[in-house]
């Protein structure tokens, strides 16, 4: 039962900081959709039309709008004359010039697909979660252009059109796609853009001899969805520069203009309209998913029936252009741009059905060929949806609260949205069309911030119990370790009745006021851990007493209370500075040349004593210093790759030479330890697996480049190098080494060829280095505590075991100091450099998929994932190792240090928990999304590192355990006698809170 303190902590842990993760989506993010409003249209007479019949919606999924409109040189150039940069959209080129209206659509994050086109399609933006279900058989389950539709006929990728297809009403969208196996990032992604224009025309040549079909396709209000998913597969396996994605721009304007004039020639009306467009864009290194521009800024062009012709400004700059698209040659072309979900409010106008119940979109007037009448009419139907929308929500929020606060510009001293909609009608009804467009306008921003103010109406209720939830778990954590690593659990928690009466009502106010407002399931468990954990602070009040004469006794005088302080404040600035590390990773290059000088701090004495050990350390923390300072966006290059698993498999050759130093804490004085020979066999053969891998992964990738495709052998023997290498430590229980420097040497062989095949660039290098700091540090740290504690006090550092009734076992550790405060800051920058010495975790961008496609070239995110997932948790593998070990030699309880650092972290949460950003510039909103769900996931990591440290160290054995042994061999049966004594003489005692 000695354990189960630490069981439960580290399960509160978890649940807690799961369950907050979840508050930013609740607070930030909130669901707009809403169900029970009703519909708008604009209204037309029995003899008028909408502008256009039907309209044909062509996505071009990861198209950047630069690279769309931008000139270049032929993609495969056959003559001089083809590197002349040149429109490599020439068809798309000319409506923009000649028949249309164009401009840059900024979408929102995450620029993923299944946001991009509910934004585009239903006009809404989903909440930031909805990405996890981007890729999956998830109907949208809310209203949409397509809903709206008389029918909707669609080609494309499976990943896309089904969602759309089941979501819609039963039989009013018709889907046709691909199979899976199409979505191959080692073939020839164009296949996948032809295949839908192949099918279109297909299609149509079917209406030309089925009467039936071609009824239905000659009917108004139906919509034509093509997806094209060629340039996001091309982009991710070629970058969007590259001649690939260039020429995959030229096989989809073709194919635009083929199936344009289809419908020209099918139907020879002048009746569709068109509009071209992207869920999303792309980085320059092949990856989307955050807020950068290139991902953010996609092309919408519009052509067609009811569509406006281009404004030209000859000899001058037109309005609308900066310097993005200051090279697009289109300066005297007016660009006219919108926000993404405002292409489903001018689709829906277009092809005349109501707008979608949930859009938010705003009609961009500038786009319509339409008369000052009609687009005022347009403008106010519009705003009657948003006003809708804010008339359903408000009703349920009244409904709810005990005192509503209502929206102040619709408020008792503001004119009602009724009243102003009555207004805005007189102004039609008077021919006053401008001025009723100006008015439409002003009140659509209102309706916005309407439903704005509803959705942030909890805010600041709900972040005042965040950060009381936050700042508890903190003091929590930290009177935990106090009891059982510094007291050992000698301190009885102390719970009085008004405490409990205060704690628990408290709770029960809470509680009662979310039932009375109706408040979600969530809430009820953010109220429950700031009120549990600060009742379990108070009953240890006496354990924080105790813990603090333990640990600041000694601070008794003006000068030692200064440094205290001044100290606790660089403490806690360096682990602020590792918030700005997330933004600027070149801070962690600053904290590594700072730490490289740590050993001076101890004096010339111990330098003298560890000098190679000191050096080492210092090229080790100099070198990583390095890594923070390249680009966190990386390109493959295979000499970088073969280089870092050359050195990986040097590393295993030097160990299998010099064993018997290394074993020997390297020491030559130490006599030689009898070999065990089937360990040596097993580093050979971790070795020969390393070579395999980089064989095999530069074989691959040559191919990969090459545009032949992945091997199947590659693939397959890939695949056996990976599974192998994991299980090699399996084979070292026949016979096994429990020396740590072998056990750390056998850990960092088993992911080296892990590594190697699914690294890119420099990361091959960095697990080196990384590795050579690990075990640098574990040696320094020890050679640090025995180097004080032989200047110490011998007073000081024997300590007799204390018995106690309530702990009946000795302490089987030493108690944690201020000192080992240091450790844990140490521990905690060396996790972090893990996450972004090689690329920048909190941005989705940053992960490339180029080593994936070496073991799973078809398109499968969630396994793709999976495997970038695995080579990110490999640093850690080694990380809770060398700690698990380190622990060993301090003499420290297993769990004492990752405690702490799982209290001091959330200091870094709580920091990126009031900086989440929900306005301003996606870039900003999702990088602050992207470091609030890491710092807080940080927590729950280091809360799993325990046991994969305790695995990784299971039988190892530090060099002074035999002594140890020795020693204090007599000692432990005399106490474990006493102990067996005091046990019967009071029948039984607590479990403790000591660690076995």
């Amino acid at each position: 039962m000695a354990a189960f303190p630490r069981f439960r902590f580290l399960a509160i842990a978890v649940i807690f900081h799961f369950a907050y993760i979840f508050s930013i989506f609740d607070i930030y993010f909130v669901s707009p959709i809403e169900t029970g409003m009703r519909l708008f249209n604009v209204q037309r007479p029995p003899n008028r039309s909408a502008p256009a019949d039907r309209l044909v919606l062509f996505v071009g999924d990861g198209l950047r709008a630069d690279k769309a409109l931008q000139s270049h040189p032929e993609p495969y150039p056959k003559s001089d004359a083809d590197l002349t940069p040149r429109p490599l959209a020439p068809y798309l080129r000319s409506k923009i010039l000649e028949q249309g209206t164009f401009g840059v659509s900024h979408t929102r994050v995450p620029t993923e697909s299944r946001p991009g086109h509910v934004a585009l399609i239903a006009g809404l933006y989903e909440d930031v979660s909805a990405v996890t279900t981007g890729w999956k058989l998830n109907p949208v389950n809310f209203d949409s252009l397509f809903n709206r539709s008389r029918h909707t006929w669609s080609w494309g990728s499976p990943d896309i059109l089904p969602m759309f297809e089941q979501g819609a009403v039963p039989g009013r969208v018709d889907a046709y796609t691909y199979g899976h196996e199409f979505e191959d990032f080692s073939s020839d992604a164009t296949q996948l853009d032809l295949w839908v224009f192949d099918h279109v025309k297909d299609f149509f040549a079917e209406a030309r001899r089925n009467k039936t079909l071609a009824e239905a396709l000659r009917q108004d209000k139906i919509v034509f969805f093509l997806h094209l998913l060629g340039l996001d597969t091309t982009g991710h396996s070629y970058r969007p520069y590259s001649k690939e994605y260039l020429n995959n721009i030229k096989i989809v304007d073709q194919g635009v203009k083929e199936v344009a004039e289809l419908f020209r020639d099918f139907y020879r009306d002048g009746r569709t309209a068109f509009v071209f467009t992207a869920d999303h864009g792309m980085s320059d290194w092949g990856s989307h998913g955050d807020g950068h521009p290139d991902n953010t800024r996609t092309p919408l062009i519009v052509w067609g029936s009811g569509v406006a012709k281009p404004q030209l400004y000859p000899g001058e700059v037109a309005p609308g252009h900066d310097e993005y698209s200051a090279d697009w040659n289109l300066d005297h072309v007016r660009r006219h741009d919108v926000a993404q979900a405002d292409v489903a409010a001018l689709m829906s106008y277009l092809v005349g059905v109501e707008f979608p119940a949930n859009s938010v979109g705003e009609l961009p007037l500038s786009y319509l060929a339409a008369d000052i009448k009609e687009k005022a009419e347009a403008s106010l139907v519009n705003v009657q949806g948003i006003l809708e929308q804010y008339r359903v929500k408000e009703e349920k929020k009244k409904a709810t609260e005990l005192k509503y606060r209502p929206y102040q510009p619709f408020g008792e001293n503001g004119l009602s949205p009724e009243r102003r909609v009555a207004e805005i009608r007189q102004l039609i009804d008077a021919g006053r069309y401008e001025e009723a467009i100006e008015e439409s306008a002003a009140l659509m921003k209102l309706g916005l911030g309407g439903l704005r103010y509803l959705q942030t109406y909890d805010w600041l209720f709900l972040r005042a119990l965040i950060t009381i939830g936050y700042l508890g778990w903190i003091a929590y954590a930290l009177t935990t370790v106090v009891d059982l690593h510094v007291l050992h659990g000698r301190v009885r928690p102390s719970r009085t009745l008004g405490g409990g009466l205060f704690f628990t009502s408290v709770l029960v106010a809470l509680y009662a006021s979310f039932v009375i407002s109706k408040s979600p399931l969530t809430y009820y468990v953010y109220a429950f851990f700031p009120v549990f954990f600060w009742e379990e602070v108070y009953a240890r009040r006496e354990s924080l007493a105790a813990g603090r004469k333990e640990l600041l006794g000694h601070i008794n005088s003006g000068g030692s209370v200064a440094s205290f302080v001044l100290n606790s404040a660089l403490y806690v600035g360096v682990i602020e500075s590792l918030a700005l590390g997330y933004i600027h990773r070149e801070i962690l290059s600053v904290l590594f040349v700072l730490g490289s000088f740590w050993p001076f701090t101890h004096g010339l004495s111990f330098l003298k004593k560890h000098g190679a050990l000191s050096a080492t350390w210092f090229l080790a923390c100099i070198a990583m210093s390095t890594f923070t300072l390249l680009p966190a966006m990386k390109a493959e290059n295979v000499n970088l790759i073969t280089i870092g698993g050359v050195l990986m498999v040097v590393i295993g050759l030097l160990y299998l030479i010099f064993e018997d130093f290394v074993l020997a804490d390297f020491s030559w004085n130490a006599k030689p330890t009898s070999r065990n020979h089937l360990s040596r066999s097993l580093v050979g053969i971790q070795v020969g697996l390393t070579i395999l891998s980089i064989i095999i992964t530069r074989s691959s990738a040559l191919s990969l480049q090459a545009k032949q495709g992945l091997p199947r052998g590659n693939q397959i023997m890939g695949w056996v190098t990976l599974v192998a290498s994991l299980l090699m430590p399996l084979a070292y229980r026949l016979q096994p080494n429990n020396h740590y420097m072998h056990r750390i040497l056998v850990i960092f062989l088993t992911c080296a060829p892990t590594f190697v095949i699914l690294t890119i660039s420099y990361e091959g290098l960095f697990y080196l280095v990384f590795s050579a700091l690990l075990v640098s540090w574990v040696r320094l740290e020890h050679a640090v505590q025995k180097f004080t504690s032989s200047k110490a006090p011998q007073t000081t550092t024997t300590k007799k075991p204390t018995i106690t009734t309530e702990s009946h076992l000795p302490a089987p550790f030493r108690p944690l100091t201020l000192h080992d405060a240091r450790v844990a800051l140490f521990f905690f920058i060396l996790l972090q450099s893990a996450f972004f010495s090689t690329g920048n975790v909190a941005s989705v961008s940053s992960f490339s998929l180029d080593s994936v496609y070496r073991l799973i070239p078809i398109f499968d995110p969630f396994s793709q994932g999976a495997m970038l997932i695995l080579k990110l948790m490999i640093p850690f593998a080694l990380i809770s190792a060398n700690l698990g070990i380190l622990n060993k030699r301090l003499g420290v309880a297993p769990s004492a240090l990752f405690m702490v650092v799982m209290g001091i972290s959330d200091i870094l949460t709580l920091y990126f928990f009031w900086v989440v950003k929900d306005e301003g510039s996606w870039l900003e909103i999702g990088s602050t999304i992207s470091h609030f769900v890491i710092a807080s996931l940080l927590c729950v990591f280091v809360s799993a590192l325990e046991p994969i440290s305790a695995a990784f160290i299971a039988g190892v054995e530090v060099g002074e355990e035999s002594e140890l042994k020795e020693e204090g061999k007599v000692a432990e049966k005399v106490v474990e006698k006493v102990n067996e004594a005091v046990e019967g003489l009071v029948g039984g005692g607590g479990d403790g809170g000591g660690e076995s």
